[in-house]
């Protein structure tokens, strides 16, 4: 999934469960998203997050 993709798909995710999402990269190479209460990885991973309830 491209950067573009994984930021659009993060943001209606965010905004239609109303929970914190994060972009990261898997071990492939490849971006992803998650919510971040489900996020065990390195914090070297990510590459974003997306908070619906910031400012």
């Amino acid at each position: 999934m491209s950067l573009t993709d994984a930021h659009a798909f993060a943001f209606s995710l965010a905004a239609t469960l109303m929970v914190t999402i994060v972009i990261f990269r898997a071990g492939d190479g490849s971006l992803s998203v998650l919510p971040a209460a489900d996020y065990d990885g390195s914090d070297a991973d990510l590459v974003g997050e997306i908070d619906p309830f910031a400012p």
